[in-house]
C-alpha cells in the first residue's frame, strides 16, 4: 500500500517515536528541557504531535537518548518530511489543517454525521449553502476558499489507493433542503452515485430507530497503514473539533459506531431510501405552515 505523505502524521509518528525513545532511556520531560535550556511544554508539544521538531531538535534529543547512526538519520529524515507544508496550507485563514491532514493520510474513515453531508461527498453548491449558513461571519471569498478545500478533498475517493469510507448519516442529512430544493435533489443524486464506488457504505439511521447510541453528537474514526500510527477519533464542534487518541477512548468511539451501524439501514436500503427522496422529498411533503405553528 502507498502512504500518503502527509506532514501532519508525520508530526505525529515522528512525536510518538521520540517519546517512545525518551520512555526508553528513563528520561523525563523536564530532564529533556534543562539539556536543552527550552520549556518542557515545547518537549510536550513535540510528542504530542502539535509542534514541529527542527532536524537539529531530533539530534540533540536523540543524543540525550543515546541514539545515533541509521536510527538516529531516519528520525531526522522524517523531521525534515513533518516540516513541509500540506496542500491545504495556503487555506489556513479558513481553515484549520489538523484534520484535513491526517484525513490526507487515513486509511479508512469511519463517521457517524447527525447535520449535514461529509464534507468528501458534498457538491459544491451543496456546500457553499451550508458553508453560508453555518458561518455568517465568513465573507464570500471565504466561502469559496473553503469550498475550494472540500473539492480538493474529494481526490481521496478515486485516486490509485483511494481511501476506504463507511458512513452512517442519520436521517436528518437526507431530510433537510440545504440550499433548497433543486440543489438539495442534487446532493441526494451525488450520493446515490458515491455509493456506487467500492470504497464506500453508506448508511441511514432512521428516525424510527429512535434513542440511539449516537446521541452525543457527531465524530469520526480514522485509520492508518502503517501500525506505528495509531487510529484517532475526531468529535466534530463549532470550534472545530477534538482530536481523541487514548486507547480506551477509541475503543469507546468503534464500539458506539458498531452500535449505530447495527441500527441504521442496511447500505442497499440506505441507497434506496437517498434515491427515493431524489424524487419525492420528504420537505415537499411537510405542510407548509408547521414553522409557524
Amino acid at each position: 500500500m502507498t502512504e500518503r505523505r502527509s506532514p501532519t502524521i508525520r508530526r505525529r509518528r515522528l512525536g510518538a517515536e521520540l517519546r517512545r525513545r525518551r520512555e526508553a532511556a528513563g528520561v523525563t520531560i523536564d530532564g529533556v528541557a534543562e539539556r536543552l535550556e527550552c520549556s518542557a511544554s515545547k518537549i510536550s508539544r513535540i510528542e504530542t504531535g502539535h509542534t514541529s521538531a527542527t532536524p537539529r531538535d531530533v539530534r540533540d534529543m536523540l543524543a540525550i537518548y543515546g541514539i545515533t547512526g541509521p536510527e538516529c538519520e531516519e528520525l531526522v529524515q522524517i523531521s525534515r518530511e513533518a516540516r513541509q507544508k500540506g496542500w491545504w496550507h495556503p487555506y489556513g485563514a479558513v481553515l484549520a489543517g489538523a484534520y484535513v491532514g491526517l484525513e490526507a493520510a487515513a486509511h479508512s474513515i469511519r463517521a457517524y454525521e447527525q447535520q449535514a453531508v461529509p464534507g468528501l461527498l458534498q457538491t459544491e453548491d451543496y456546500a457553499k449553502a451550508m458553508i453560508r449558513a453555518a458561518r455568517p461571519d465568513f465573507t464570500a471569498e471565504d466561502v469559496d476558499r473553503r469550498v475550494s478545500v472540500r473539492r480538493a478533498r474529494q481526490s481521496l475517493l478515486n485516486e490509485d489507493d483511494p481511501i476506504d469510507l463507511w458512513f452512517v448519516l442519520d436521517e436528518a442529512v437526507v431530510s433537510r433542503p440545504v440550499g433548497g430544493d433543486a440543489v438539495m435533489r442534487a446532493q441526494l443524486e451525488r450520493l446515490v452515485k458515491a455509493a456506487e464506488f467500492p470504497n464506500v457504505t453508506l448508511q441511514i439511521l432512521p428516525f424510527e430507530a429512535g434513542a440511539h447510541a449516537g446521541m452525543d453528537g457527531t465524530f469520526a474514526i480514522l485509520e492508518f497503514p502503517e501500525p506505528s500510527d495509531p487510529e484517532v477519533v475526531y468529535a466534530e464542534n463549532a470550534t472545530g473539533g477534538l482530536f481523541i487518541e487514548k486507547s480506551d477512548e477509541l475503543r469507546k468511539y468503534v464500539f458506539i459506531f458498531d452500535h449505530i451501524r447495527a441500527a441504521a439501514l442496511r447500505p442497499e436500503e440506505s441507497v434506496a431510501y437517498i434515491a427515493k427522496l431524489a424524487k419525492e422529498p420528504l420537505w415537499k411533503a411537510r405542510p407548509r405552515g408547521l414553522m409557524s405553528t
